[in-house]
């Protein structure tokens, strides 16, 4: 067990440093150059540095080689080349607004390094009724989950320090589950993105001093779904993710076509009081905030709590899951 220990500390404190001590950095050199947005929650003219998937990508990629020098797998290896992909795939949607395919298409191509290394089962894991075979569709399964994941994360990525506290829950939550079904490995290789995220979030809460734009929520959701298939682990993964999911499906349902986040009109308005409501506009689309304001006004922060107590559950939830799918192995 010590072989598995020593491994998961190293990257577990390179992990949350690297960001933590380069985060700031990275703000006063995107400042410096004016990469900067407005904060459209706030009621004055607050501009926010993004975006901060180059720390994201960072402590990833510096604790994930560290692991891939103790174990040698090419499971490691799949998760760096599809995360470093989904990052770049994001940067350049940072940079310049593409059009609503762009990322789940180039998301399809970021996962195919996990088929090319053999670095999935294709079997289908299910609770109580054990595992499916599904050989075939498995690949269709693999290219088609790191586009969901990495936009549902995306997609939630709508209120300072959101999307970063969401991964913080739902990525330690996939760690037990999958520590729960003895899959130590890829437990341990799990554990550097809750500990990316926990450090990011220390500058993404309210008030955020930084975004972690697309290129940060991207690579947050494709290593989230990659580490979903090579630990077999997808439905449980599919839970912890639950609330996401459920914004995501309000979201497309609602505006009927993939169409970019940024194109279309907000969801909420402030008050003159400077909490959130939902708009007038009958044609902004329906989001899980949306619906958590439906009961009226709320702060920012008591939206972001509410989404934190969703996603505290849905963990409650995978992690029951993991438990039933340890007693029908």
């Amino acid at each position: 067990m010590i072989e598995l220990i020593i491994p998961a500390i190293i990257s577990c404190i390179l992990a949350f440093f690297v960001v933590y001590f380069t985060t700031p950095s990275l703000i006063k050199i995107l400042v410096k150059k004016n990469y900067t947005v407005k904060d459209m929650n706030k009621q004055e003219n607050v501009m926010v540095a993004r975006p901060g998937g180059i720390s994201i990508i960072l402590g990833i990629v510096v604790s994930e080689i560290v692991l891939y020098g103790f174990f040698q797998l090419n499971e490691i290896l799949a998760i760096i080349i599809t995360t470093t992909a989904a990052f770049a795939i994001g940067y350049v949607d940072d940079r310049k607004v593409m059009g609503g395919w762009f990322k789940p298409l180039t998301l399809a191509i970021a996962a195919l390094p996990i088929i090319f290394l053999g670095a999935y089962s294709s079997d289908l894991a299910f609770p109580l009724f054990g595992d499916v075979q599904i050989p075939l569709l498995y690949l269709g399964l693999i290219i088609f989950m790191i586009p969901i994941t990495g936009n549902t994360i995306n997609s939630i990525d709508v209120l300072n320090g959101v999307a970063t506290g969401f991964m913080v829950i739902a990525s330690f939550t996939l760690s037990i589950c999958l520590f729960i079904l003895q899959n130590y490995e890829i437990a341990i290789v799990s554990l550097p993105l809750g500990f990316v995220s926990l450090a990011f979030y220390k500058y993404h809460k309210i008030p955020s001093k930084i975004f972690p734009g697309d290129s940060g929520a991207l690579t947050f959701g494709a290593m989230y779904g990659a580490i979903a298939i090579i630990g077999g682990v997808e439905i449980i993964a599919a839970i912890a993710l639950l609330p996401a999911v459920i914004n995501s499906f309000l979201f497309l349902s609602s505006v009927k076509r993939v169409v970019e986040h940024r194109q279309i009109k907000n969801p909420t308005m402030l008050t003159s009081d400077f909490k959130l409501k939902t708009t007038d506009e009958k044609t902004a689309p329906i989001t899980l905030v949306r619906l958590i304001l439906a009961g009226g006004p709320l702060t920012e922060k008591q939206v972001g709590f509410a989404i934190f107590k969703l996603a505290i559950f849905s963990g409650i939830l995978a992690i029951i899951t993991a438990f039933m799918m340890g007693v029908s192995l």
